[in-house]
């Protein structure tokens, strides 16, 4: 459900195989595609929602928290593992969010953790 008024696709231009139509994406759709696809990339430990918690795209009933997604950019906030290379995890990140947004990819590193100390659930 969404604002009256206000229109929940954010991206046009995909093709439907099958029906050979275009089609657009809805917007929690794609902020759950940009997360998925960022977890997936190597030295990515987690998103991160920023100082105040304010990084995140904001659905109805639930937030998709790090991504944030506006008309002519998408801002990621990142939790890098210990020992990950900085710019490089950024470019592989940007080179995955990139071909699903179609604009530019804004990448903040927030954090760094050591991976060990972070699947145990201790962070202190």
């Amino acid at each position: 459900m969404s604002t009256p008024g206000a229109s929940s696709t954010v991206r046009t231009g995909f093709v439907n195989p099958i029906t050979a139509q275009e089609v657009g994406v809805d917007r929690g759709d794609l902020a759950d595609a940009i997360a998925a696809a960022v977890r997936a990339v190597a030295g990515v430990e987690d998103l991160h929602t920023g100082t105040f918690g304010e990084v995140a795209t904001y659905l109805p009933g639930r937030r998709v928290q790090g991504v944030q997604l506006g008309p002519d950019r998408c801002a990621v906030h990142l939790v890098l593992a210990w020992g990950a290379p900085v710019l490089v995890t950024a470019d592989k990140v940007r080179a995955v969010v990139g071909p699903l947004v179609g604009t530019r990819v804004d990448i903040t590193i927030e954090d760094v953790v050591d991976p060990a100390r972070s699947a145990s659930g201790d962070r202190g």
